[in-house]
């Protein structure tokens, strides 16, 4: 398969400028985690913005295998582009708003979104599919720390 770099490269920007937007928009929010009360299995503040850059790297990745796909991928794609946006506002509402259990309730939507996602790009490219996974897994755990903050804040 011959890579297209006028289509792969604006995939992986795009999700890269959706999470960095949110990170320069939340770019005080380490500093409010690092005060709230976190449970057990919490990772160190500096863990997150390597993960979400390889997270974001891999659904790029996934997005440009759907679009160049002989198989039509119009609608996996709009899903994908709905669960980037919800993936954008949370960080808004967690560390700005300081609405955790809202932000919870918002992650459970984000979650619901990445797995449609990931099912519908597994129809259309397997290899697209399976790299969504590691984001699902990482937004399940994502999970565990927000609703464990909102109980124990």
């Amino acid at each position: 398969m011959k890579i297209e770099w006028k289509k792969l490269v604006p995939c992986l920007i795009l999700p890269l400028a959706v999470g960095g937007t949110a990170a320069f928009l939340t770019r005080d929010g380490m500093r409010l985690f690092e005060t709230v009360e976190k449970p057990p299995l919490s990772p160190p503040g500096w863990l997150f913005p390597v993960a979400w850059t390889i997270l974001y790297l891999m659904m790029g990745a996934a997005s440009y295998l759907v679009l160049v796909s002989e198989k039509s991928g119009r609608t996996a794609l709009t899903v994908y582009g709905i669960q980037l946006l919800v993936n954008f506002f949370w960080p808004v509402f967690f560390f700005n708003l300081e609405q955790f259990f809202f932000a919870f309730l918002w992650l459970v939507l984000l979650w619901v979104l990445i797995w449609i996602t990931l099912i519908l790009f597994y129809r259309i490219q397997k290899p697209a599919g399976l790299l969504m996974i590691p984001y699902l897994l990482w937004v399940t755990f994502a999970g565990y720390l927000n609703l464990s903050i909102y109980l124990l804040n």
